[in-house]
């Protein structure tokens, strides 16, 4: 699941994308690379999350899977591709 990009469902920040950065048991840590980075994410149960699978980026996520950071420029450009697409 880290890599992947995940809409919101519940909560202030309901329907706002953020990229999924790591991951434990019952939470995941979401960073949209403005008010959340890599170093800061924000801590969110999985089921207030809609995971979006097809908008994976394979770079990103081997980079987060190798336990590097990711700039916030980066984030920021993944979040913005998302909402085009969709």
């Amino acid at each position: 699941m880290t890599g992947c990009m995940a809409l919101s469902l519940a909560g202030h920040d309901r329907n706002k994308i953020y990229l999924i950065v790591g991951e434990e048991k019952e939470y995941v840590y979401l960073a949209d690379g403005k008010r959340r980075t890599c170093k800061n994410p924000k801590k969110k149960n999985r089921r207030h999350i809609q995971i979006m699978k097809k908008y994976e980026n394979p770079e990103v996520t081997k980079k987060l899977l190798r336990g590097e950071s990711i700039d916030a420029g980066i984030i920021i450009q993944e979040v913005k591709a998302c909402q085009k697409q969709m």
